[in-house]
């Protein structure tokens, strides 16, 4: 019998200690949810007592003080009042008369396209001219990302260049009506890459004043509200060849800019050799549309009266071009 009572003496003492420890349990998780109650209870009060108890910081100071007057440099003012030089926005171009006519024989197919039409030269493999409206809504669209497919021009009959003609000549793919033009259309600016649109370019011109060109037409077409481009390679019979389809590399290229205005039409021209022009400005470039007439064998704007045409076409107005 004694030995019975010895052995039952550890089972009491082990029912004690979990006694003991399920107590001390119960108080950790009663604190723990008295601690949660009291930091709930503070965040609901805090979130709740500035829209009972008093007016959020920035109403109390908007209510006793007027917003400071903001100081604007004079450059800041005149560059916010540039648009309101369009008034000119008003005065339509007629339909058609961006589209030029050749005053020399030379192979042509005219191809009219979303945003541009091109005058393809099949013996050359390249274009006459590609001519195009910019209108103010146009230039400031930003509806459509950059392609970057370039691909041949499915339109075009007869030979084509192919993308592999340009593959790793040391030339840029130089756009002709350029892919920042044609961002108000997804067709449009997928077809800015098509080939007929394309020429081969030193790249220091393709990214230096050609480009700087592309992005002043941009600004100028925003003051005018509307602008006729008319742009391209000058075909000569001496151009060297590249590619499997022996595609014609330009020795220059032209430019040519015309809006409508209440006192007639303004135009301005440019002649760039398929060089780097380096820091030569872009105003130093320009000259008269006849003189760039007389280099291409193109009559640039023929549905314009022959008045009006000769008027403008004679001199630069620089009074009418912003640089």
């Amino acid at each position: 019998m004694a030995k019975r009572k010895s052995a039952r003496k550890p089972r009491k003492k082990v029912q004690k200690t979990s006694s003991f420890l399920s107590t001390v349990k119960r108080m950790f998780i009663g604190a723990f949810i008295v601690v949660a109650c009291f930091i709930g209870f503070l965040f609901i009060y805090d979130y709740f007592a500035p829209a009972t108890g008093r007016k959020p910081v920035a109403l109390e100071k908007n209510a006793q003080e007027k917003p400071p007057v903001k100081e604007v440099p004079v450059k800041e003012i005149s560059a916010k009042k540039a648009p309101a030089k369009s008034s000119t926005k008003t005065f339509k171009i007629p339909a058609g008369t961006e589209i030029p006519r050749l005053k020399v024989k030379r192979q042509e197919q005219v191809i009219k396209h979303e945003g541009y039409t091109v005058s393809y030269n099949s013996e050359y493999r390249i274009a006459n001219w590609v001519a195009y409206e910019l209108t103010a809504t146009e230039a400031k669209s930003k509806k459509t990302e950059r392609s970057n497919k370039f691909v041949s021009d499915p339109l075009v009959k007869g030979a084509t260049a192919t993308n592999e003609d340009y593959t790793r000549t040391g030339y840029d793919r130089g756009h002709l009506a350029p892919a920042g033009d044609m961002k108000w259309s997804a067709k449009a600016m997928r077809e800015s890459f098509y080939l007929s649109n394309i020429c081969l370019q030193k790249p220091k011109l393709n990214r230096g004043i050609w480009k700087e060109l592309e992005e002043q037409c941009r600004l100028w077409a925003l003051d005018n509200g509307s602008l006729l481009i008319v742009t391209g390679p000058v075909i000569a019979g001496d151009m060297e060849r590249l590619g499997k389809n022996r595609v014609a590399i330009p020795k220059s290229f032209y430019k040519v800019v015309c809006y409508h205005t209440e006192k007639g039409y303004k135009s301005i021209g440019f002649l760039f050799e398929n060089r780097d022009y380096k820091d030569n400005s872009l105003k130093s470039m320009a000259i008269p549309v006849d003189s760039v007439e007389k280099v291409t064998g193109i009559d640039f704007f023929p549905s314009i009266p022959d008045d009006q045409e000769k008027e403008m076409e004679k001199a630069v107005d620089w009074s009418s071009w912003s640089f």
